[in-house]
């Protein structure tokens, strides 16, 4: 049962180091202004609908980083700085 216990713990150590890097932290950006320069076309949660028309670029999806910027979403679309 200990070795048992000590295989589960390796696993589960060797596991963690090896997330994808969207688990990690999301950048927080000041404005749309500095974010639009790292994402041009903003930030969205996955299935997200641009509310706002038709925009010149498409946003990059991801979940964690959407979450870090949502307050940039002025129409709460579920995309951030959209252009």
């Amino acid at each position: 049962m200990r070795l048992f216990l000590r295989a589960l713990a390796l696993y589960c150590a060797l596991s963690l180091m090896f997330l994808p890097n969207s688990y990690a932290a999301a950048k927080v950006f000041k404005n749309c202004s500095e974010l639009n320069k790292v994402y041009p076309g903003g930030v969205a949660k996955p299935g997200a609908i641009n509310k706002g028309g038709v925009t010149k670029k498409a946003p990059k999806y991801d979940l964690g980083l959407y979450e870090a910027n949502k307050k940039s979403d002025r129409d709460a679309d579920g995309i951030a700085c959209e252009k």
